[in-house]
């Protein structure tokens, strides 16, 4: 809820959007010649807002820097969140948003949390697609390939004191990206910990405010440094007993395949919207897909949104019941794990037929790709041409 400090006197209206192009147009990378994050497109996105007059207009610039103050709260105090999401190009050279509304839906709740005002998501979601057809050529037509956006909003007050922003700023830059795996899957291994917290009953666990991640880069060198590619996030809490259960995995949510212990049938099992975890949109996809879709329900794959814990996991692979793991997020959409490393004795997770991704990875992996690429409709994907 917003507090009466945020008097929204007028919201976002796509119908004021203004568009000012660049003069000095980028020279775009070959494919195969991208890295994640590094190169962005001719435009951006641009909304301001304070608590005088609520939402200004909305604005597309050409890619540049931001003018902030020094005492800008979001410097400070993390007074910040974003967004990760992807732009398409299908098979008939249109462009194509998976799930545009959830990421602006949970971009509102992040803004909420840390009491900046939120916006008309519907609006927002406009002024985007226009920026995507202005930089449509910044997606790369292939498989794989892509136009990563980062909406993020930042709180511009210029002021040391702790309190509600009343300055803030709402941006969306893009960047062309190519597959995680440019060598087609590659399973990882795993280091859960009991030195390092993620999130705790109660905090942020379940926005994504940029305070989440930064703190996370130190558990994830000391993992790569036991040979491990990303932190297993455990969380102490009365849920298990005292003992500690499984959250995230890295920036993803994670999900183990296993044989139940009573009836044998295989059980998804994924840490429940408790407040400590992300509500990932890939993971609510997955969760549907195996729900729903026909051919992957012929799996017999029954789900569970359930706390459970690291030493679940570790007797799980001792009985041999362990059928498959992986990590879901928009960067990858799945990522194989075939281990775990808990107080440094190593767990090997089956990674199926050919020791690199299981039946199920496969499934939800391939039929993410044909939604997202138009090979099939699907509501979640959202067609701009």
């Amino acid at each position: 809820m917003l507090t009466a400090f945020h008097r929204l006197y007028s919201d976002v209206n796509a119908a004021n959007l203004k568009v000012q192009l660049t003069h000095t147009p980028k020279e775009k990378l070959a494919p195969e010649n991208l890295t994640f994050g590094t190169t962005f497109s001719d435009h951006m996105l641009e909304i301001d807002w304070d608590a005088k007059d609520g939402w200004h207009d909305p604005h597309i610039v050409p890619f540049g820097n931001l003018e902030l103050h020094p005492a800008s709260s979001a410097l400070h105090y993390g007074l910040e969140c974003f967004e990760g999401m992807k732009a398409y190009i299908d098979g008939e050279g249109k462009a194509r948003l998976f799930r545009p509304m959830d990421n602006f839906n949970r971009l509102n709740d992040s803004c909420a949390r840390l009491c900046m005002p939120k916006f008309n998501a519907k609006e927002v979601e406009k002024c985007l697609e226009e920026l995507v057809r202005l930089d449509k050529g910044w997606i790369p037509n292939k498989e794989g390939y892509s136009l990563y956006l980062r909406p993020t909003v930042i709180a511009t007050h210029p002021i040391l004191g702790i309190a509600p922003a009343a300055r803030v700023k709402l941006f969306v830059i893009a960047s062309p990206v190519g597959p995680y795996y440019k060598d087609g899957f590659k399973p990882i291994k795993l280091w859960a910990t009991k030195e390092y917290v993620r999130a705790f009953p109660g905090g942020t666990g379940n926005t994504k405010v940029g305070g989440n991640y930064g703190p996370g880069i130190l558990a994830q060198q000391q993992a790569a440094s036991r040979g491990c590619s990303q932190v297993l996030w455990l969380t102490p809490g009365t849920q298990c007993n005292g003992d500690l259960f499984c959250t995230e995995v890295g920036a993803m949510n994670q999900f183990f395949l296993w044989k139940d212990k009573k009836t044998g049938k295989p059980t998804l099992v994924t840490a429940p919207l408790d407040g400590t975890i992300l509500p990932g949109i890939t993971r609510r996809s997955i969760l549907e897909l195996v729900r729903e879709d026909p051919e992957i329900k012929k799996m017999g794959i029954t789900v569970e949104e359930r706390h459970y814990t690291i030493q679940e996991v570790c007797d799980t692979v001792k009985d041999g019941r362990m059928i498959e793991a992986f990590g879901c997020g928009t960067a990858a959409i799945v990522t194989p794990v075939n281990g775990i490393q808990f107080e440094d004795v190593d767990y090997a997770i089956p990674a199926g037929k050919d020791g690199v991704a299981g039946d199920l990875t496969n499934a939800v992996y391939h039929k993410m790709l044909s939604i997202q690429y138009g090979k099939e409709a699907h509501p979640w994907s959202v067609l701009l041409d």
